[in-house]
């Protein structure tokens, strides 16, 4: 049968290069071959990703996550650098099922774009396969779509989804928290993935040359750095130390994101001065005029991650942590909330 036009047409001329879609799975296998891990059954290519729970877990609990990179990838854009964002994805996945004591089994991403460039995919997936080495998961498939005048020409979307696994026991939900527990604060790599809208704002007002020096770095590099994945540290100290609650600090900051783990009746203190913000959020508050409340609220500010644990643990928690890497503050405590008052403050 021919066209009315008699014109005859393939999926390459409205767009969608089935070539580069091959050539991109090629192109990532040996990354995501690095990833492999006890219990993942097959490779990439099938229609569904196949992993077998290990009988090390006796009743275990399955926890899931989505989530993507949001507006810095604007910023990805921008700079034309497509090689850190995909450890953002992973991590905002990997660290948010963390904080229930999950271990990260396997990861699964879906990039949509509207034209496939193969080389900058490439670099997306690569820092993908590179954030789950960092968790100890799996990259088990995922999905590439092209679609035509969906995308901005050099534009692209990112969703990731992991899932993890706790033993019934082993659930961490913040039931055991009381006044008197120690909250800790593990330094964060930058802003993360998050208030990156209000960053590029700040970035249009102020007009900086983000290829010049800042501290020690160019800027771009600084505003880039993608975020920290807590997951071996923290799965180590659950091992040895009672962790009653830990909490990822996403959008919404400290002061939004703690309050997820405690009951009603408590409320967390925390004392800015005990850590220093770091330059690129003292850079961010100046250039934008931004109140501190506001920055709280938005930006991680400098902690990435609370791990909460009684009094008597909390010494041996941070010395734990500093053993394996991370940097620590003793950034506040529990306490019985009084009527009215807000489940965080920040003195």
């Amino acid at each position: 049968m021919t066209s009315p036009s008699n014109v005859s047409l393939s999926y390459r001329d409205a767009g969608v290069d089935m070539d580069a879609g091959d050539a991109l799975v090629e192109a990532i296998k040996p990354f995501a071959k690095r990833t492999m891990r006890e219990g993942v059954m097959g490779g990439l290519g099938g229609f569904g990703g196949l992993f077998e729970l290990s009988k090390k877990f006796k009743d275990p609990v399955l926890v899931s996550g989505t989530d993507g990179v949001g507006t810095k990838l604007k910023l990805a854009f921008m700079l034309n650098r497509h090689d850190t964002v995909g450890i953002d994805l992973v991590a905002m996945s990997v660290n948010d099922i963390l904080v229930q004591g999950a271990e990260p089994l396997f990861f699964l991403d879906y990039f949509g774009c509207g034209k496939l460039d193969v080389a900058s995919a490439t670099d997306v997936i690569k820092g993908i396969a590179k954030g789950c080495e960092q968790a100890g998961c799996a990259l088990l498939g995922g999905e590439t779509a092209e679609m035509p005048t969906m995308y901005p020409d050099g534009e692209y979307d990112l969703a990731g989804f992991a899932v993890g696994a706790v033993e019934k026991s082993k659930l961490i939900d913040g039931s055991k928290i009381v006044p008197g527990d120690v909250i800790l604060g593990l330094a964060s790599s930058g802003a993360h993935s998050n208030g990156y809208s209000l960053v590029r704002k700040i970035i249009e007002i102020a007009k900086p040359d983000l290829e010049g020096d800042f501290h020690g770095r160019k800027l771009a590099d600084v505003l880039m750095e993608p975020t920290r994945i807590y997951v071996k540290p923290l799965l180590a100290l659950m091992e040895t130390i009672e962790v009653k609650g830990m909490v990822h600090i996403t959008g919404g900051g400290l002061v939004e994101n703690i309050p997820r783990v405690l009951q009603d009746h408590l409320t967390a203190v925390l004392d800015h001065n005990t850590w220093t913000m770091p330059p690129l959020f003292t850079w961010l508050q100046q250039n934008g005029g931004v109140a501190d409340a506001e920055m709280h609220r938005v930006f991680n500010c400098g902690i990435g991650m609370t791990v909460i644990v009684a009094k008597e643990n909390a010494e041996a928690a941070r010395a734990q942590l500093e053993a394996a890497g991370e940097t620590v503050f003793t950034i506040g405590e529990v306490r019985a909330r009084a009527e009215g008052e807000a489940q965080t403050i920040v003195l």
